[in-house]
Parts: structure tokens; C-alpha cells; sequence
């Protein structure tokens, strides 16, 4: 072979590898996941959905990629972040809570989106029906704020002697806090109890409330649901057993931070199954066609350590009925 031909059997190769490199790698599938909070943060609700898609055939790094959009606590970052996914072109997107898929249900009619909310996925108009979503919208709901009413009823069995409890929300997520602090509300009226609503959207305001909610002479405390109390399970868990306020959670994690109970459904298995409808969407299968599913176990946790620390007595029926006791 000449040396001229050789060069130019040489050079092609070289563009053709790369170019083959390239039609392989564009060939997997990418999953868009759009988060409110921050890698540290959702660690455990990432893993889940991780898992979700390894039981169905997919593993990241191996026949799927995840391009991940952290708001890290900013809210209105979201609509730009859902943006870049959809002109990235994700063949899924996964909106973990209710503002996340509020943002990517805005940003695409198209790109199917698998969520996990704590709100009602209609009355946000995410979906037209839970058994029917229509659209290109479907995922699971643990209807978070329907349980802060039974939370209080949790807690009041455990602090009989508080009549004043703070109920703490996060006001910069209007799609969660506005029902919870109904459900709040109702609560303090059926136990005869004073509600104190306390509110917090950053690091600094967390410590401030537990500051405000001594000065009311709150005997007791619900955190209610938001994913930026879920990713400031540590600073809640020490604050709470620093002030000695007896508090209550729907995420077993923050039970094992510190705080004193928690009863809710199992998270880490809600994200699990985002990931494997996220895996069926990517098989062929359409969200429309994919009803809504619901939590249907909630674990009652009582962390006994904490108890201790606080000077409680934890009633022998509430050890009986709890799914796990920490120690």
C-alpha cells in the first residue's frame, strides 16, 4: 500500500471510531432528574430512584445516563433548569416534588415527566384523573399534607401536657404549605389545641423559628412536609433535642436525626418506584397509560433515645403500635 493511501485508510479510521463512539453513546437513553434541593441533601431519595431503575434493567452509567438539575433551595431556578433538560432532550424527566414538576410540566407537552409529589397530583392539575392521567404527566403520591392532621394526633398522644404546638412550613412552597397548615388548623380545633404557624425557607430561618417557637411557649413541634426540611434533617434533629421540643416528622430519616417521632409513608420506596416507571416509560410504555400510585403503608417511628433525652415516657400502647422503635 502506498504511503498516501495508507495515510488516508489511517485518517479515516480515526474519524470513524470517534464518530462510532459517538452514534453508541447517543444511542443511551438520558433520564433528566429536576430537584429542589442539593446532591448532599436528596442522597437517599437519588438512591432510591437508582434502585427503581437497576430492578427493571437499567443502571446508570451502564445502558442509561442521569443528567441531574440541582435548584439547591431556589425555586425560581427551577423553570430554567427544567428548560435545559428538554432542549437536552432527556427521554425522561423525573420531577422529585410538587414545585419540580410544576416546572417541567411547563417547560414540555412531550418529554414524558415521572414525579413524586406530597401534594394531590389533580387539584395541582399535574394529572387529569389518578387511575387515568392523560398527558404526558404520571408518578407517585404520598398525599404528605392529609397526614399532618393525624401527625398531631401522634404527638398529642405522646405530649398530652402540650396545648400549644408550632406547625413549621415553608412559605416559598405555597403548593404544600397552604394545605398543611390547614390540616394544621383543623387539628388544633378537633384536639382543642393552640397552633402556632412557623415559617422557614433557609438555614438561618430554621434556627430562628425554633427561637421563635420557645418564645410562644410551644410544647411540641410538626415539621411538615417540604424537601427542604428533608435536606436539613440534621439541623432540625439537633435543634429540636438542644431546645428538648418534642417533634414529629412523615420521614422515618428524621426520626433517626433526632427528632422524636415520625409517621409517614416510606420515601425511599415512593422514589424506588418513580425509578421503575421511569424504566417502563423508557421500555415503550406511555405515562397516560401509567395510573398515579398512591402510598398505601405508613410506619409509625419512635425514636426512645430522644425520649430519654427529653424526659419522656413514651406510653406502652404507642411502643405497641409503632413499626419501629429506635434505641
Amino acid at each position: 500500500m502506498r504511503r498516501r493511501e495508507f495515510i488516508m485508510v489511517l485518517g479515516g479510521a480515526a474519524v470513524a471510531w470517534p464518530l462510532a463512539a459517538r452514534t453508541q453513546q447517543s444511542a443511551m437513553p438520558v433520564i433528566g432528574f429536576l430537584n429542589s434541593e442539593t446532591p448532599i441533601g436528596f442522597a437517599i431519595q437519588a438512591g432510591a430512584v437508582r434502585q427503581g431503575l437497576s430492578e427493571t434493567g437499567y443502571v446508570e452509567g451502564r445502558n442509561v445516563a442521569i443528567e441531574y438539575r440541582w435548584a439547591e433551595g431556589r425555586n425560581d431556578r427551577l423553570p430554567a433548569l427544567a428548560a435545559d433538560l428538554v432542549r437536552r432532550q432527556v427521554a425522561v424527566i423525573v420531577a422529585a416534588g410538587t414545585p419540580p414538576t410544576l416546572a417541567a410540566k411547563a417547560a414540555t407537552t412531550t418529554i414524558p415527566i415521572v414525579f413524586s409529589t406530597a401534594s394531590d397530583p389533580v387539584a395541582e392539575g399535574l394529572v387529569a384523573s389518578i387511575n387515568r392521567p392523560g398527558g404526558n404527566a404520571t408518578g407517585v403520591t404520598n398525599l404528605g399534607t392529609e397526614l399532618v392532621q393525624k401527625q398531631i394526633e401522634k404527638l398529642h398522644q405522646m405530649v398530652p401536657t402540650a396545648t400549644v404546638i408550632a406547625a413549621l412550613v415553608n412559605p416559598t412552597n405555597p403548593t404544600l404549605a397552604e394545605p398543611a397548615v390547614k390540616e394544621a388548623q383543623a387539628a388544633g380545633r378537633t384536639l382543642g389545641l393552640k397552633i402556632h404557624i412557623i415559617q422557614a425557607s433557609s438555614e438561618r430561618d430554621i434556627d430562628a423559628a425554633f427561637a421563635t417557637l420557645i418564645r410562644l411557649g410551644a410544647g411540641a413541634l410538626v415539621v411538615c412536609p417540604d424537601q427542604f426540611f428533608v435536606s436539613r434533617r440534621d439541623q432540625i434533629g439537633a435543634l429540636a433535642i438542644r431546645h428538648a421540643i418534642p417533634a414529629i416528622f412523615f420521614l422515618r430519616e428524621l426520626a433517626a436525626s433526632g427528632l422524636l417521632m415520625s409517621y409517614g409513608p416510606s420515601i425511599t420506596d415512593n422514589y424506588r418506584r418513580v425509578g421503575i416507571y421511569a424504566a417502563r416509560i423508557l421500555k415503550g410504555e406511555r405515562p397516560s397509560d401509567l395510573p398515579v400510585q398512591q402510598s398505601t403503608k405508613f410506619d409509625l417511628v419512635i425514636n426512645l433515645t430522644t425520649a430519654k433525652v427529653l424526659g419522656l415516657e413514651v406510653p406502652f400502647y404507642l411502643q405497641q403500635l409503632a413499626d419501629e422503635v429506635i434505641e
